[in-house]
């Protein structure tokens, strides 16, 4: 059962809240041969040692390129040395065609981004004047005036009007989306065009600073960094690689020893370390990385690190906010629950006079209540003359209406008790029971009173509900099998958090949270070792999204969330931080899988070429031929050719990455070496010996 912290201030449940759009747009396909074409130039330019150098595994594959090629130069009538040589420069060709590939789809987006960048004249406001001015002049703080038609110059806020804005350019979303001055929809893009109304934007951002262009930047990889799991990965990487070579520089002394030494060439010894290394996942491991950051881009989430999509792989605690997130997001009237004495229509009438000053969505639910359950037409308030209207606000929590000697109104628990408390009423016990029975129930109770001749009393109580999303529960289950605790974050009182967090199915939550309540509960996770991620999208979002190790600031809201988080929801769908996790695991997994793989293969390739190379020494050894291979030349050759195609063969695993699948660690690791583990052994063995049998056709080699 869910538990909840100390509550910290007095309920907020009757203040409505926004939502933002809901998307599930998702990219193009996930890999595409003719992209290996496209991206060669690049493969080929990657050849350069100062970016080779970057990747031990690699740099040491390219030197080997260079000596057996120096080698066949220099005997031009070997055919298996220029046959070896020609094999490893594709094997470190193929090993550049990966890493371009993966940075080729996001220099697409990256272009399509640039077309949306246009030179701008902005109607920059001087005092009471306007002056035009080119766009690259806007520096922080000038207030520009953007009405219909006009295209947006700069990243700001919106600090005067509302406006529906077409942000396409960035999202792909055609659907336009409000922005409005005061709130958490109040951020505006760059390179965005306003639909309709006037607006003010206050920049917020210095020229070439702007969202597209750090996402330009960042689809781009220009700002990818190695990630600290990457780094692990190449010192290992590097230290297997200087281990082989050492093995491979002491065969030849044993060889000259046991009279081998015709079978230890120095072209024989490169193949031999080439094929030991684990070249495989040195190869791709730069392509895994950029492909994590591509698939959250293919989902809209712009990643501001590497690092932030690998935390989401090991998040152990994810904040959510309630609405929006868990729930449909505006509560909806679901009931007139009337005091003793009290006819419900009386009180549907007095519920519907209430709600009509109520723009909210919470009050046109009530007044479509009203005339759905209990027949009242939807009156207009032009109909009600001399009618004094009173609209809701967040201060007073209540709306109501004066007409014909009567004050009707409607609100919130306390506001109302004490509105009829004012005017010498008494708020009945049973009015308190019903709206603690509705909160208990996970509903929002709202109190309808009136006075009239008869006094100021209390009519009865409109049950607000909120919608708990179709499948959460079941989404919040499978996290739970990723070892991941999740935690519903509210500003309702603690009675409605709870019954929303038990009907969802959440772990634990915090009720009537304020900025520093997220900042506090994120701190004690941290500091008993977990991770932690969560979303936002408000400017008092924005400590808890930088304390947070993944902050998923929505789009729609404030620069203060945007530049606090490390990751940026195009969409703004606040559900996503659920595939977020997902993509951060399959990450991690999809490294771990062909890091298996590529050490599997070497034993595999081991078992190729130890023999062949010193069969004729020790027969013996020959025991260990247990593939059968051709010839000495055939075996050595044909794990070379194995080497480099098996590096295209798994670029499409690692753009597209391992499919996850909820599961304990140690579930996961005997999965693994099942799969990779096994299939890294056994394909060798297959993939060598079909190309062998190949190669002893051809003349001079079987």
């Amino acid at each position: 059962m869910p538990t909840a912290t100390t509550p910290t201030r007095s309920p907020h449940s009757d203040v409505p809240t926004g939502h933002q759009q809901d998307a599930g747009k998702v990219g193009a396909g996930l890999f595409d041969p003719s992209q290996l074409v496209k991206s060669l130039p690049d493969a080929i330019r990657k050849l350069d040692p100062r970016v080779m150098v970057k990747s031990p595994v690699m740099f040491v594959v390219l030197v080997g390129s260079v000596v057996t090629t120096v080698l066949a130069v220099l005997d031009p009538g070997d055919w298996f040395g220029w046959a070896i040589t020609a094999w490893l420069w594709l094997t470190t060709l193929f090993a550049n065609l990966a890493e371009a590939v993966a940075e080729g789809r996001g220099k697409a987006q990256a272009d399509t981004l640039r077309k949306a960048k246009t030179d701008t004249v902005a109607r920059r406001v001087v005092g009471p004047n306007e002056e035009r001015v080119p766009g690259t002049d806007l520096r922080i703080g000038d207030l520009v005036v953007c009405e219909a038609g006009d295209i947006i110059p700069g990243d700001g806020d919106v600090v005067e009007g509302v406006a529906s804005v077409d942000e396409s350019a960035i999202t792909g979303e055609s659907a336009p989306v409000i922005r409005e001055s005061g709130g958490d929809r109040s951020a505006v893009t760059g390179g965005t065009k306003v639909l309709s109304d006037r607006i003010v934007v206050k920049i917020t951002t210095k020229p070439g600073e702007t969202f597209i262009d750090r996402m330009i930047n960042l689809v781009e990889g220009a700002a990818r960094q190695k990630t600290p799991n990457e780094i692990a990965l190449n010192i290992l990487l590097a230290s297997l690689t200087i281990v082989f070579l050492l093995a491979v520089v002491t065969l030849k002394p044993f060889a000259i020893y046991a009279g081998a030494d015709g079978q230890t060439s120095l072209i024989v010894l490169t193949a031999l370390l080439v094929c030991l290394i684990p070249t495989t996942i040195g190869a791709l491991l730069s392509a895994i990385g950029i492909a994590g950051m591509d698939r959250l881009v293919q989902r809209n989430v712009l990643a501001m690190s590497g690092r932030a999509v690998e935390a989401a792989g090991d998040v152990s605690t994810l904040l959510l906010d309630k609405t929006g997130t868990i729930t449909l997001g505006n509560r909806q009237a679901a009931e007139f629950v009337p005091v003793r004495g009290v006819p419900a229509a009386e009180l549907a009438d007095a519920a519907q006079l209430s709600s009509l000053a109520d723009e909210t969505p919470e009050g046109r639910s009530v007044v479509v209540l009203a005339k759905e359950k209990y027949g009242l037409r939807e009156r207009r308030q032009g109909e009600l003359e001399h009618a004094g209207w009173i609209g809701f606000t967040a201060q007073t929590r209540m709306s109501g209406v004066d007409v014909d000697g009567r004050m009707i109104r409607k609100g919130a628990t306390g506001s109302i008790v004490a509105w009829v408390e004012e005017r010498g009423g008494n708020a009945s016990d049973e009015a308190q029971r019903l709206t603690d029975t509705i909160a208990q129930a996970g509903g929002t109770p709202l109190l309808v009173a009136v006075d009239d001749v008869d006094g100021a009393r209390v009519l009865g109580v409109i049950h607000l509900k909120d919608v708990v999303k179709d499948g959460m529960r079941e989404r919040f289950e499978e996290l739970r099998r990723m070892g991941i605790k999740t935690v519903m974050i509210t500003g309702d009182n603690p009675l409605t958090a709870r019954a929303i967090a038990e009907e969802a199915g959440v772990d634990d939550f915090l009720a009537e949270a304020t900025p520093e309540d997220k900042m506090a509960l994120i701190r004690r996770e941290q500091a008993g070792g977990k991770l932690v991620a969560m979303t936002g999208d408000g400017t008092n979002d924005a400590p808890a999204l930088a304390q947070a190790d993944v902050g998923v600031a929505m789009n729609t809201g404030t620069s203060a969330a945007k530049e606090a988080g490390n990751m940026v929801d195009l969409d703004s769908n606040p559900t996503k931080l659920i595939e977020i996790v997902e993509i951060g695991k399959q990450l991690l997994i999809t490294r771990g899988a062909l890091t298996t793989f590529s050490i599997a293969n070497d034993v595999a390739k081991y078992f190729a070429i130890i023999p062949a190379m010193f069969a004729v020494a020790y027969p013996s050894l020959d025991k260990l031929n247990i593939m059968g291979l051709s010839s000495p030349e055939s075996a050595i050759l044909s794990a070379v050719v194995f080497n480099a195609l098996v590096i295209v063969a798994l670029v499409p695993l690692a753009l597209k990455g391992v499919r996850y699948r909820p599961m304990s660690a140690d579930r996961m690791l005997r999965r693994n070496l099942g799969v990779y583990g096994l299939g890294g052994l056994v394909a060798p063995f297959i993939g060598i010996k079909i190309i062998d049998m190949l190669l002893s056709l051809l003349p001079g080699i079987g």
